[in-house]
């Protein structure tokens, strides 16, 4: 299958996605990969964080889970209201925040971690202009990753390879959920 164009065709498929990982995976560009090969939408979950937490992470200051809780359950929600499919780019670090976004969504929810080097990453924060998150704050959020464990609806992808490369392999790995 060259595109996910056939997930449309059932009600359940593609399911809602999260693309996650720790800053600098690589999270907004292949979910607007994904959501583009989907025919669905993408949003950035960076844009659904309240101000403060924004101007939080600006200076420098790792979000506290108190500070997450009402992130994530926007992020859940605006996955909850896609009729069909919908990709966010979210961090989704901890097994607790995963449960708490399928919760808010209502329905089960598809995690893609974009596992990456810490020099990668570095490189990749060092490199981007205009974004809030600084790269001081990679350390906190590796600290924090939980990986998905065998029970959650989730697959670990390489984000160390090339974006095309990174892309196929989340693509192959959600058509094959697609029923035959």
């Amino acid at each position: 299958m060259n595109d996910l164009t056939a997930f449309t065709k059932d009600s359940a498929f593609p399911p809602p996605i999260i693309v996650m990982g720790v800053c600098g995976s690589g999270k907004s560009t292949i979910g607007a990969m994904l959501a583009e090969a989907a025919n669905v939408e993408f949003i950035d979950g960076d844009k659904l964080h309240p101000a403060e937490n924004v101007a939080k992470m600006a200076a420098g200051t790792p979000l506290d889970d108190d500070d997450r809780r009402p992130w994530l359950r926007k992020v859940g929600e605006a996955l909850g209201q896609a009729g069909s499919g919908r990709v966010i780019a979210c961090s989704a670090l901890k097994r607790q925040y995963r449960e708490l976004i399928a919760q808010a969504a209502g329905r089960p929810v598809f995690f893609i971690l974009l596992k990456g080097s810490k020099s990668i990453l570095s490189e990749r924060m060092k490199a981007r202009a205009g974004h809030f998150m600084p790269p001081a704050l990679l350390d906190s959020q590796l600290a924090t990753l939980e990986p998905p464990h065998d029970d959650e609806f989730a697959i670990v992808v390489d984000g160390n390879d090339p974006i095309e490369t990174v892309f196929e392999a989340a693509r192959k790995s959600l058509a094959a959920l697609m029923p035959h």
